[in-house]
């Protein structure tokens, strides 16, 4: 995808956006009143959108979080994230009362037929999931449940196969009259597209092998219009982690056919428009670039990984897809190193901190990884992104001599090079007659292949992409 067909295809999310609410309130009124009680314990990322969204929907949703200033924030109708649509989502429906907040695990539970777990789960060292805060909340669960109160637990954070069995088995375990069925059902949101995905979701999966929690799941999503796959929990639970794993491969595919264009002068962008254009591959992830990052492919990789060796079936293919994408950062600076010599004391800007745009996540952020190299080899970087700053500062991401810049422009002040880390459609909209005079030299390295080489040249830039000529 060139950078200018990149540029649109963010605009046709911001379309989606301002689309989605009509269809939507179509849906709820009149054709869907048959609303359900709904609960979600864990108000992050992953809950918040749900909760929001199942009550746009029609639903009466209960989001549980532990954190009282979180949930007093959101009762207001603040949200902690920047998700573009989120904001406004949840204002409302707090408004209509279809949507509230307490740091109550029983009052939840009470509340909801349907449960759904959304709480982290962190990687270890080994790269295996971290499953503390499932067990935790299974066991919490067990402690509030009641005589006689059926419930449908539901997997939404992202879990190892065999999750469901260990949840089940929990709540049994310290609630013996329990009466439950355990269900997986993956979420598939992209971050900066996180509600209309959710709305209009390419499918819903629910792992199930009871037909009593199957139907309440499709009633569930009954508004929502889209393909349901129902399988046995652990297939489910794979469908997850499967589906990420392949998104990182292509990634690093595309990433490893970089490195031969630029051995050979060839264009990775058109390489990969051609290979996008056969309908069994399709364009999407093929776009060559500084390596996947955030808070879910490495994660997501690093469990896949793990949990083949425990299953005793190592994958050997997705060891490559993360060392290709390690080694596409180093590719990169490479360059850098070449065209500055020697980093200590050069002036760097570097564009971008999220780990994409349209979002504020700077967790995993490969932009962030390159700043605090340019940084640990003695670089002065001054850097900016449109939400992404507030973040690093408030999770101390930053290397101590790392500067934040209140505008594009600003960063570059006196800047020796400039470096593109993420594609944020404001980076393609600049004047870039006025980052050019603002800069001491015009170094542009572009790692997310945004720009269009030839205009940047034609300005004066010295123009350096990934796998272009």
């Amino acid at each position: 995808m060139r950078g200018w067909a990149r540029f649109f295809f963010f605009e046709a999310c911001a379309w989606e956006l301002l689309a989605f609410r009509a269809r939507v309130r179509f849906k709820r009124n009149p054709l869907f009143n048959s609303f359900m009680e709904l609960c979600i314990i864990g108000s992050g990322y992953v809950g918040l959108v749900s909760g929001a969204c199942f009550a746009e929907v029609g639903h009466h949703v209960v989001c549980v979080d532990n954190d009282q200033r979180k949930v007093d924030m959101l009762q207001r109708g603040e949200i902690p994230i920047y998700e573009p649509g989120l904001e406004e989502l949840v204002q409302r429906n707090v408004a209509a009362k279809r949507l509230r907040f307490t740091n109550s695990i029983a009052e939840g539970v009470d509340h909801g037929q349907i449960v759904f777990i959304a709480v982290p789960t962190p990687p270890q060292a080994d790269g295996s999931v971290d499953l503390t805060y499932i067990e935790r909340v299974a066991r919490e669960i067990a402690g509030v449940l009641k005589p006689g109160q059926y419930r449908v637990v539901v997997d939404k954070s992202t879990v190892p196969v065999k999750t469901g069995e260990k949840v089940e088995a929990t709540i049994r375990r310290y609630n013996h009259s329990a009466e439950l069925d355990v269900v997986s059902n993956p979420e598939f949101l992209r971050e900066g597209c996180a509600v209309p995905d959710l709305m209009h979701p390419d499918r819903i999966v629910i792992g199930s092998s009871s037909q009593r929690a199957t139907d309440l799941m499709k009633r569930v999503y009954e508004p929502f219009q889209a393909p349901i796959l129902v399988t046995d929990v652990n297939s489910a639970e794979l469908i997850k982690h499967a589906a990420n794993s392949f998104l990182s491969l292509k990634i690093s595919y595309i990433n490893a056919v970089s490195a031969i264009c630029e051995a050979s002068g060839a264009d990775v962008e058109m390489v990969a428009d051609g290979i996008g254009m056969d309908k069994r591959i399709g364009r999407n992830f093929l776009n060559a670039g500084l390596g996947y990052g955030g808070s879910c492919f490495p994660k997501d990789v690093k469990a896949f990984i793990a949990i083949a060796e425990e299953l005793g079936v190592p994958f050997h293919l997705l060891k490559e897809v993360e060392r290709i994408n390690i080694s596409q950062m180093e590719r990169f600076l490479k360059k850098v190193r070449e065209a500055l010599w020697v980093l200590r004391d050069k002036r760097v800007a570097v564009w971008g901190l999220s780990f994409k745009p349209d979002t504020d996540d700077v967790r995993n952020s490969v932009a962030i990884e390159l700043i605090n190299k340019l940084a640990a080899e003695g670089a002065l970087v001054t850097a900016y992104d449109p939400k992404g700053m507030g973040k690093a500062l408030e999770y101390k991401l930053l290397a101590p001599t790392v500067r934040l810049a209140s505008s594009p422009v600003e960063a570059v002040a006196g800047a020796e090079a400039l470096l593109l880390a993420t594609e944020w459609k404001e980076f393609a909209c600049q004047d870039f007659a006025a980052v050019k005079a603002a800069m001491h030299t015009p170094l542009l390295f572009d790692g997310r292949n945004l720009l269009n080489p030839g205009t940047m040249r034609g300005m004066g830039f010295v123009y350096y992409g990934v796998g272009r000529p």
